[in-house]
């Protein structure tokens, strides 16, 4: 169908500026120059969208995403690479950004659609609609000034998406209003899809890229990570995510402890261990298999998963239970089980050993999630060793669909005659 955006070697540069030269002296000192530093929010961006297709830019705060949708808008100009755009653009990325506080809603709908390209001519044919999307009839001719900053914004968003773009750009607006408002958004960015417009946004929520999304591109430090179908893609989000935080909370750790090296060793060996109050056992590793384990860092839903705890027991233990837990990566307990719920009675534990939970089919979506592995007395008052959410196995789901667990629905349709 041919290329709508194309972005090649695309790079932006800021200048940062940490301090104020307030004085003439001060600015005589400095030759009226300013100090300033060179911060790339941008480095070597290729990028390209089909027409008709719908990608998402998932990554941090500060990864560079709104500034790629402006540099794409044209509200940003890259220091080197080029842009090209094919056909009608309409940009939300500041929605209401043209309107007078002092002109009333009406005012402000002709004002902001003139700035969008829009003739006084078509604003007039689509007006009524326009209000109707932003259910103002009663406030209309109301100062914006008086506005709430939902009524701001729903303003803002039903003038944008009546400019019939062949090219829509989104920044993060659908996450903002009200429930039933986020609904009319959705439901408004669909029929674009299936009129076969382009559009690229800006997004923080992942579920929503997979359920909209043709292909989604990752952002790190203004460089793209990946580009690729919406679970792979929100696989590899999350995994910078984590590492980002691994590598943050090691550098605490450093930091705390004065001791760089044995925060490294920590680290790389990818545990922490904690103190109990009874060390005759001890896990000595944990391990996760699954289908291609030794090519992939994930597993696809629905394939099998073994976790594997090995064990030291100085002495004979004759009351252990063990047990595991899985949380999502914001801590929700997604699953837990032991040997004494699983009703399997443990022999004595002495020597090293190995003790294995298995499952014949993960049901998880995409995402990353954290194990819990632990070893403690039947009547749960001992613990010999524990270690809290400190290992991880990543899901990725080929499919459609939203939220945490596969339930393999399947469709059935009845005519009724």
């Amino acid at each position: 169908m041919g290329t709508a955006i194309e972005v090649r070697g695309v790079s932006k540069r800021f200048r940062l500026y940490h301090e104020k030269l307030n004085t003439l002296k001060e600015r005589a000192t400095h030759f009226g120059r300013v100090p300033f530093e060179e911060f790339w929010a941008l480095e070597d961006i290729d990028l390209e969208v089909e027409v008709g297709e719908t990608v998402g830019l998932l990554g941090h705060n500060g990864s560079g995403k709104s500034t790629l949708l402006k540099c794409i808008a044209g509200i940003l100009q890259p220091t080197s690479g080029e842009i090209q755009v094919t056909g009608r653009v309409a940009s939300l990325l500041e929605l209401g950004a043209g309107f007078h506080p002092d002109l009333t809603g009406r005012e402000n709908v002709f004002l902001n659609g003139s700035v969008l390209g829009m003739a006084r001519r078509d604003v007039e044919r689509r007006f009524d609609e326009i209000v109707a999307f932003a259910e103002l009839e009663p406030f209309i001719d109301n100062q914006v000034k008086h506005y709430s900053s939902g009524m701001y914004i729903r303003l803002g968003f039903a003038v944008a998406v009546n400019v019939e773009p062949d090219v829509l750009l989104v920044d993060e607006v659908l996450a903002v209003g009200d429930e039933s408002f986020q609904r009319k958004c959705l439901d408004r960015v669909r029929q674009f899809q299936r009129e076969g417009r382009t559009i690229v946004f800006v997004t923080h929520g992942p579920d929503f890229a997979r359920q909209i999304c043709d292909r989604c591109a990752v952002l790190d430090r203004g460089r793209v990570v990946t580009i690729g179908p919406p679970g792979e893609a929100v696989r590899s989000f999350r995994e910078h995510l984590l590492e980002r935080e691994r590598s943050q909370e090691a550098h605490q750790l450093a930091r705390e402890a004065g001791d760089a090296e044995i925060a490294g060793s920590s680290e790389d060996q990818g545990l922490t261990q904690v103190p109990t109050p009874d060390s005759r056992v001890r896990i000595s590793e944990v391990q996760m298999d699954y289908p291609s384990s030794d090519e992939r860092r994930y597993l696809l839903s629905g394939e099998p998963l073994a976790i594997r705890i090995a064990y030291e027991a100085a002495e004979p233990v004759d009351d252990a239970v063990v047990g595991i837990a899985i949380h999502d990566v914001e801590g929700r307990l997604v699953f837990g089980t032991n040997t004494d719920f699983l009703d399997v009675p443990m022999s004595e534990l002495h020597g090293v050993g190995e003790i294995t939970f298995e499952t014949a089919s993960v049901p998880l979506l995409d995402g990353t999630y954290l194990i819990t592995v632990g070893i403690s007395s039947s009547d749960y008052a001992t613990v010999y060793d524990w270690s809290e959410q400190e290992y991880r196995f990543e899901v990725m789901h080929p499919g459609r669909v939203v939220g945490q667990v596969d339930l393999g629905m399947r469709l059935r349709v009845t005519e009724r005659k």
